[in-house]
């Protein structure tokens, strides 16, 4: 080689297009900029944008608690987004990955692959009860629209059962009332059929045959999705997160013009602002927001560490975040609509058939759509579009497992057979659901649902921020953020990030434990051992964090505990861009082609490219060669 040239040829431009090349082969990238933003809307529009933002605006104040919502959104909620984004999108790394940034927190990364674990088990569930409601929709009649089913007791008084003249309307009214025993076919279809409910969360009794085939079902759809991981999912939400909305306004024009639907839209919309000074009020307006847009999940990292280093993740992280909120209040008026038609029709007040969770989903708005005319296509409309916001949602997790082992393991071998780890990881997934198909299933599904992924993640968050902002340095992730967009994050989100944040996210946590009570399913009560095990779950998560700080400081250098704290947290020789054409300022090689010179001057550099070069070497691939290259000459 012609050294003069060789050298700044080996360590410019050719490595450079090599480490391009193999970065997009090797790990893969988004087709393009609307794959991502649209992967990230399927992910933070879920279930919860159905089933618990209307419900939870209805109870907090109706319009008044948009004004809390909003609040929280633009302080807690676009930040956290951000941050979370540009986090994955500097270091090209998952969850895990991304730690080097101060390797000591590595456990905050685990943390999220614990509750992202915990939330893919029990989500396909539920998405697999869609499935079976999808299914059995196909009829000429829908299952639970009369009382004549084997299944139902006397107790059972349907909307539809022909002898419901206005005086019968009014004895309903009155049986309402006194005894409060009339349940509706839609919910005994639910209890006594679909789920055949045993009486205890211990009494797991037999599996439901059906909607164990639909796990299989679900399991299959998000497997065959992500089977060239973000190549094929990344076509496929081109479907399934724009299509929910299709579904959304054709539901929502049904509804409006249904009579009746203008009360339950007032019902969902009047203020009541004396309920603005309530706390509970803010705490659950917050608490919405972090849940709502997957903070802390670890999936918003995962998702933005397969965008190119120059992309523009403030401009997604503020469509993202105002698309989500915008969909949960569409939602409520879709909901409500019919709701409000349904009270009309019985002759009750709203509040009687508002509902949310799965009583909404599977039970509330079923019956409702007994009434429409062609109820089966209504029917068919809506539990697709469950089936499509869960699906978005579940991509996103299976993903952040997946990516989190590949990079972590991170050698050519795992990056080939990427495809045998998603297998893997969905088979466990579908054996681990089992239990929930049982006859106390349900049970479970809320134990997970409301203790494996509530407080523990606002600890992570919380300990993320810090990590980020106090450990590693606010200054120098802001000049990582100039560096990688342009520009630095704007005066109100260094703000935001340092102080507002991290209390909003405090105030979440102190609110949490004090509204606190303990779990329970219409009449029934769980037991303190289920209780127990519901705390272990949400502790499993946390306990990641200090366990790995333990290991990590015990296995670092120095001589004292000071020394050995200072070295754990300090970013590691290989954080920074994955490319080495990005790899600028302060993350340059010590060994760059600009000035050759430096080959007299200071002899000891090389070694540290060589050593840089060694340490990133999971990353780069073939480029470490070319840096060792460099420095043999």
């Amino acid at each position: 080689i012609d050294t003069s040239h060789g050298i700044s040829l080996q360590n410019g431009a050719v490595p450079g297009e090599r480490g391009k090349q193999e970065k997009s082969v090797k790990r893969g990238n988004w087709g393009n900029q609307i794959e991502f933003v649209l992967t990230s809307v399927g992910y933070a529009v879920g279930l919860g944008n159905v089933w618990r933002f209307p419900y939870l605006c209805y109870r907090n104040g109706g319009g008044a608690f948009m004004f809390p919502y909003f609040i929280m959104l633009v302080f807690c909620g676009i930040p956290l987004f951000f941050m979370e984004l540009s986090f994955g999108q500097f270091a090209s790394q998952g969850c895990l990955g991304v730690w080097r940034v101060s390797p000591m927190f590595k456990g905050v990364g685990y943390g999220m692959m614990v509750v992202s674990a915990y939330i893919g088990i029990y989500y396909n569930v539920v998405i697999c009860i869609a499935f079976y409601y999808f299914f059995v929709s196909m009829t000429r009649v829908l299952p639970w629209t009369y009382c004549s089913n084997p299944w139902n007791t006397p107790d059972c008084v349907g909307v539809l059962d022909g002898n419901l003249s206005s005086r019968a309307a009014l004895n309903i009214t009155q049986l309402l009332n006194t005894t409060q025993k009339r349940t509706s076919p839609s919910e005994e279809y639910w209890r006594r059929y679909v789920l055949n409910l045993s009486d205890d969360i211990g009494n797991l009794g037999e599996v439901r045959l059906p909607l164990l085939g639909c796990l299989g079902v679900s399991w299959v759809v998000v497997f065959l999705c992500l089977i060239k991981g973000v190549k094929s999912s990344g076509k496929v939400v081109y479907f399934t997160a724009t299509f929910p909305y299709v579904v959304l306004t054709i539901l929502f024009v049904r509804g409006i013009t249904l009579d009746g639907a203008l009360t339950g839209i007032m019902y969902y919309l009047t203020p009541q602002w004396d309920k603005i000074l309530n706390a509970k009020v803010w705490g659950d307006a917050a608490s919405q927001i972090f849940y709502s847009l997957g903070c802390a999940w670890g999936g918003l990292i995962t998702m933005a560490s397969y965008n190119k280093f120059n992309n523009n993740c403030y401009r997604d992280s503020i469509i993202i975040s105002i698309t989500n909120c915008a969909t949960s209040v569409y939602a409520g008026f879709v909901i409500f609509s019919i709701l409000g038609f349904m009270a009309n029709h019985l002759g009750v007040d709203v509040s009687k058939v508002a509902d949310h969770g799965p009583g909404l989903a599977f039970v509330a708005y079923p019956e409702a759509l007994t009434l429409l005319p062609i109820s089966p296509l209504w029917s068919i409309l809506f539990f697709f579009m469950l089936i499509l916001l869960g699906l978005g949602t579940q991509f996103c997790l299976l993903e952040t497992l997946v990516t989190a082992i590949v990079d972590e393991v991170g050698n050519e071998w795992i990056i080939r057979k990427k495809t045998f780890v998603t297998l893997g990881v969905a088979v466990a997934g579908f054996l681990l659901g089992v239990p929930l198909t049982t006859q106390a299933g349900i049970y479970w599904l809320l134990l997970m649902d409301n203790y494996a992924a509530s407080f523990s993640l606002v600890v992570i968050s919380c300990i993320m921020c810090v990590a980020i902002m106090y450990i590693y340095g606010h200054r120098n992730y802001f000049k990582d953020i100039e560096m990688m967009l342009g520009f630095p994050p704007p005066l109100f989100f260094q703000i935001c990030w340092r102080f507002i944040s991290p209390a909003i996210i405090f105030f979440i946590l102190v609110f949490t434990v004090i509204q606190y009570r303990p779990i329970s399913y219409n009449e029934y009560v769980y037991p303190t051992w289920a209780i127990s095990i519901g705390f272990l779950m949400a502790l499993s998560s946390v306990i990641c964090i200090p366990i790995y700080a333990i290991y990590k400081v015990c296995r670092s250098e120095g001589d004292t505990l000071l020394e050995r704290l200072k070295n754990a947290t300090k970013a590691s020789k290989d954080w920074g861009p994955a490319l080495p054409e990005h790899r600028s300022g302060r993350y340059a090689p010590a060994f760059s082609p600009s000035t050759e010179s430096h080959l007299e001057v200071q002899p000891l550099q090389p070694e540290k490219g060589q050593s840089e070069a060694a340490a990133a070497s999971p990353v780069q691939g073939s480029n470490g060669s070319a840096h060792s290259q460099d420095s043999r000459l």
